[in-house]
């Protein structure tokens, strides 16, 4: 200890130092004896190992292995193994034979499910309940048998297995329905037949002008849906779908004798042959034609190529107003048209009475034939009428369908004024 004095305001700052003899007293010396007196007196155990170093807040002298190792502040004696490792926390009997731990019970961890399923406590209590599964309890999960024999195959309408439709069924369906699109079509289709309507698909724009045709759906329970442009365009299988799809009942065409038995007190009547005719934008124009021009049977080998969706697009609503007449047999038709009062009038392009010169009667069947070929000899040579149409020959023919627009035009200017 040393005193230093000193300043000019008369203090004095008084510092002690321990020398290195008191240091190391303290640590081993009387100083270390005298603690370990005070606390034998006091009841507290030395903290301290042999050599002096601690032992730490949470051991004990029984918590530390034969070569001074703490076993660590959760081990206990028999919590260690014979090299002084500490055992995993386990219980005795959670061992099956080969020493691997077994799984835990959920009543075992979780108190909810000993609450929620309280016949687990009791092994036989749960056996008696899956006993009485399907023997008379009042249980909902019960257990029916039947006989292999006893099973009868019900009718579904087409669906079987699971969920998979009958490939006849769907062969059936398509060949019963068609897709038709664009917006005069489908208004003139829903205000001839609304019921032929199955399902219709439309763009949030043209809904204000098809008001009727929702209400009309809602109320029949017929499914509409409003979509956006991508999912039309594969409903209808085109780009040009002008906002609105139809899927739709097809048309049968009728009989040639059911047609000729309607037409019978007709006194003016023109009937279209086509012959091996199948562009569908053609048919539309074709289509459109006769009903411009008031022509209302159509004779064809196949009536549902006038209601495929691009013919009837073409035609804007006038594929309603045309009646197919479905045939196997061209000649054979046209017989049955002769016999019932019909001229049979068959054009070309480069032979026949040039139509402009030509007085049609007033019940015609005017035969039109393949854009590319024409009529085949056999139908050329079974008309009453050969006709052409004039012009300067610079190109081979026209479009049938334009043919057949001046065709229809003719007859119509002729017997028009003759009725006025």
């Amino acid at each position: 200890m040393s005193d230093s004095a000193g300043s000019k305001s008369g203090k004095v700052r008084v510092m002690y130092v321990r020398n290195e003899d008191e240091k190391k007293n303290s640590r081993t010396g009387d100083g270390a004896r005298d603690r370990r007196n005070d606390n034998e007196k006091t009841g507290r155990r030395d903290n301290r190992d042999k050599d002096g170093r601690s032992k730490g807040p949470y051991e004990s002298r029984d918590n530390r292995d034969k070569e001074g190792r703490g076993k660590g502040p959760y081990a206990s004696r028999d919590n260690r193994d014979k090299d002084g490792r500490g055992k995993p926390r386990d219980n005795r009997d959670n061992r099956d034979k080969d020493g691997r731990t077994k799984p835990r019970d959920p009543r075992d961890m979780n108190p909810r499910y000993v609450r929620e399923n309280p016949h687990r406590n009791n092994d036989n209590a749960g056996r008696d309940d899956r006993a009485d599964y399907g023997r008379g309890s009042d249980s909902l999960w019960k257990t029916v048998s039947r006989a292999p024999d006893a099973a009868e195959t019900p009718d579904h309408g087409g669906i079987v297995g699971k969920s998979r439709l009958d490939p006849e069924q769907i062969r059936r369906q398509r060949q019963e329905e068609t897709r038709v699109y664009g917006e005069n079509a489908c208004q003139a289709l829903f205000t001839n037949r609304p019921d032929a309507i199955v399902r219709a698909w439309f763009l949030q724009e043209v809904t204000p002008r098809f008001r009727e045709a929702l209400r009309w759906m809602a109320a029949n329970r017929k499914a509409y849906h409003v979509v956006d442009d991508e999912e039309l365009t594969k409903a209808s299988g085109t780009d040009h779908h002008g906002g609105v799809c139809f899927l739709i009942k097809k048309r049968q065409g009728s009989d040639v004798n059911d047609d000729l038995a309607q037409a019978q007190a007709k006194e003016t009547d023109c009937v279209l042959a086509l012959e091996d005719v199948g562009n569908p934008h053609n048919l539309g124009g074709i289509a459109r034609s006769c009903a411009h021009f008031g022509v209302e049977g159509v004779l064809i080998h196949d009536p549902s190529l006038l209601e495929s969706g691009a013919a009837v697009r073409t035609a804007e609503g006038g594929a309603e107003h045309v009646n197919a007449i479905q045939t196997d047999s061209f000649p054979s038709a046209l017989d049955a048209f002769r016999a019932a009062g019909y001229t049979i009038a068959t054009t070309s392009s480069h032979k026949g009475q040039p139509l402009a010169q030509t007085a049609l009667p007033k019940k015609v069947v005017l035969v039109v034939g393949h854009e590319g070929d024409g009529l085949t000899d056999s139908t050329w040579q079974q008309g009453d009428l050969p006709l052409s149409i004039g012009g300067t020959g610079k190109v081979e023919s026209l479009n049938i369908s334009v043919a057949t627009v001046i065709l229809l035009s003719e007859w119509w200017r002729q017997h028009s004024i003759t009725e006025e």
